[in-house]
């Protein structure tokens, strides 16, 4: 059951178990090296800002042995309050983690290089459920809000005027949700969603039947989690996110993806369609990386290309490399049974 929940939960998404959850999120001024909580309802985890600096990590079996043991762990040099941007960085960057994982699982990678390149980054704990031991699996509302107070945070600490977000997997949909519903565009430079279920997934066939058999998907949820089920293809939240348009103006998007992705079909529902909107596509990068969704955030190509993304006026070119069919997903299926 938790090995289907791992592998079900980290890239797609939808329905709605709790309809009437608006949350509206308080507009003050927040502590600057205090990051302020939001009132979750009853049985909701609070966001948290994790503090315990951890290793830099080469995949998620690493990261998830890692964290077993130190909770509190953060990617090294993330989540330093004390930073400020400089002119070469102007704005920080908030990373955003996936279904059933955290800021550390998904982010010990990448987050470590983008502080050594100079940027100021920042990374919470969402949408998690009281004593679990990893997040991003409950009512995405709960979730949108969590990130919208986060974001408020780094810029009263860092003093800058945009942050530049990005989302792995689930992470991409609650980042996009703030910027395009939650009127958090003017405060955002540049989106990035890696691995974004965009349209969501049919899940090789499950949503459909899912969506057709009368509260098959709510058995869906309880088997996965009820974020992984919201951002199926055709769920409420996913039409919500996308109606009037899937971009909103003054916002850079770029999304990048993969044609093997194990979690998003069909590949096309990772694409934006907004106007100006950069959808990248691995495979057309690098043609013998055959990365797909799970490991995507530990793909050195990948991060180089991130790197390259943020940062176009001083990060090299990507180096491209072979890397095989199913890189990642052994690692995935071990982290989620120990």
């Amino acid at each position: 059951m938790e090995q289907l929940n791992r592998l079900w939960g980290w890239g797609i998404s939808q329905k709605r178990r709790v309809a009437a959850l608006a949350l509206v999120v308080a507009a003050g001024c927040a502590a600057p090296l205090v990051p302020h909580a939001v009132a979750e309802p009853a049985g909701y985890r609070p966001a948290v800002v994790p503090t315990e600096a951890g290793p830099r990590q080469t995949d998620h079996l690493a990261a998830a042995r890692y964290i077993k043991d130190h909770p509190s762990a953060v990617p090294l040099g993330v989540n330093d309050f004390g930073c400020k941007p400089d002119a070469a960085h102007p704005r920080p960057v908030v990373l955003v983690h996936g279904t059933d994982s955290s800021a550390y699982s998904d982010w010990a990678g990448i987050g470590p290089q983008l502080v050594d390149a100079g940027m100021c980054v920042f990374a919470l704990n969402y949408g998690g459920a009281p004593g679990a031991d990893t997040y991003g699996t409950e009512d995405m509302r709960i979730s949108f809000a969590q990130l919208a107070a986060f974001v408020d945070d780094v810029l009263a600490a860092t003093g800058a005027t945009e942050v530049d977000l990005v989302g792995f997997s689930q992470g991409a949909n609650v980042s996009r949700y703030y910027v395009n519903k939650l009127g958090g565009a003017p405060k955002v430079g540049t989106w990035v969603g890696l691995a974004s279920p965009s349209y969501g997934g049919v899940m090789y066939g499950l949503v459909p039947v899912g969506q057709a058999v009368p509260g098959m998907m709510d058995v869906y949820a309880k088997v996965t989690s009820t974020a992984a089920v919201q951002q199926a293809q055709g769920e409420p939240i996913m039409v919500e996110l996308n109606a009037g348009g899937d971009t909103v103006p003054g916002v850079r998007y770029v999304t990048v993806g993969s044609r093997v992705d194990e979690m998003i079909q069909p590949f096309d529902n990772i694409a934006l369609h907004g106007a100006g909107a950069e959808n990248l596509v691995l495979q057309d990068l690098c043609a013998d990386d055959m990365t797909g969704h799970f490991h995507l955030v530990y793909d050195p190509f990948v991060q180089q290309l991130l790197m390259q993304i943020l940062d176009p006026e001083h990060a090299p070119a990507p180096v491209c490399r072979p890397v095989p069919l199913g890189t990642g997903i052994p690692q995935v299926i071990i982290a989620g049974n120990s």
